[in-house]
């Protein structure tokens, strides 16, 4: 990944949301984290939020379940303030599913690689 990402955030999310689904979240992490950087202050929390959701999950596949519930949450109150679904993500979808795995991840002993899926749109 290089150290800028010069894509339009429609295709940012396109790409992060390949990673997610092919189990690479860290990939789609280095995705949103760029993205993050880049983009207005207005919209810094709603991608540092995203970025935070792709790294809880790629703690959980790592076998850190604390780390992983702890930053799915973070990352979905993050985004939680924003409406409208900005760039067609479907915040409240991601929040909901967010905040379900980290109940999962608390509660389970062992959460299925199909509830790792998380769907930006």
């Amino acid at each position: 990944m290089p150290d800028r990402l010069d894509l339009p955030p429609g295709e940012a999310i396109e790409l992060a949301q390949r990673y997610l689904d092919s189990t690479k979240p860290f990939h789609a992490h280095e995705v949103l984290e760029a993205l993050w950087k880049e983009r207005p202050a207005g919209e810094r929390d709603l991608w540092q939020g995203l970025a935070q959701l792709a790294v809880g999950l790629t703690h959980l596949l790592r076998g850190n379940r604390k780390g992983a519930a702890a930053l799915l949450r973070r990352g979905a109150v993050r985004i939680a303030a924003y409406t409208g679904d900005p760039h067609g993500i479907a915040v409240g979808q991601v929040v909901a599913s967010a905040n379900a795995l980290a109940a999962e991840v608390e509660a389970a002993h062992d959460v299925r690689v199909e509830a790792l899926r998380l769907r930006l749109r």
